[in-house]
């Protein structure tokens, strides 16, 4: 469907402008700058088509390759103006994450698999492109630091998927509604500073025990 076609190529550019936004805070060089921006915008849904056994997508359609490589020239060109637009990268990726969970519920559908592993792959999907960039930048990545609400806002929105399609919506309306779930708990979890419940006491040390 072109719209889903649409929304993949958004979530792509987002995704690729957060890699070159992350690698040139790394001082990488060009080469490092368009890999991390590759890795973040397509690391999600190549995890996803392995897992599945689907074509992976941007084999298979190289407009997703060029417009990674556009949008990292771009984004090169432009970082000084990107700089100040921070937080609206921070909604454009909160948007993305959105997206990618309820696109990648759709091919888990499409494989026939089951709601809960659905989730799974939705949220994955969203997220993984992101760990990859975390990694390769030497960072924690965001999926697991305590004070992000990340992937819990991607589950939240799976299950709100399989619930509403219960009722007799149409599937634009319940794929939209599950995005719109993933990016209030992730916005409102960042504005009001929500957080998941830390294991570690104010005098916990990094030594185990």
């Amino acid at each position: 469907m072109d719209y889903l076609l649409f929304i993949d190529i958004l979530g792509t550019i987002a995704f690729s402008i957060s890699g070159v936004l992350s690698s040139m805070k790394k001082r990488m060089d060009v080469f490092g700058i368009l890999i991390i921006a590759f890795v973040t915008a397509v690391g999600g849904g190549t995890l996803r088509d392995i897992l599945i056994g689907f074509p992976v997508a941007w084999m298979r359609n190289l407009t997703y390759v060029y417009v990674i490589m556009g949008t990292t020239i771009f984004a090169i060109i432009f970082r000084k103006k990107l700089v100040y637009l921070r937080r609206s990268i921070f909604l454009f990726d909160t948007v993305g994450i959105g997206l990618y969970t309820v696109l990648g519920i759709e091919k888990g559908l499409a494989a026939e698999l089951s709601p809960i592993i659905c989730i799974a792959i939705g949220t994955m999907t969203a997220c993984f492109g992101g760990v990859l960039r975390d990694i390769l930048c030497n960072e924690v990545p965001l999926l697991f630091r305590t004070k992000e609400i990340y992937a819990t806002a991607c589950i939240l929105g799976g299950f709100t998927y399989f619930i509403l399609s219960e009722f007799p919506l149409s599937q634009g309306l319940v794929f939209a509604l599950s995005g719109v779930v993933v990016i209030l708990v992730r916005s409102l979890a960042v504005y009001f500073d929500i957080r998941l419940p830390s294991v570690y006491g104010k005098g916990d040390t990094n030594e185990l025990p």
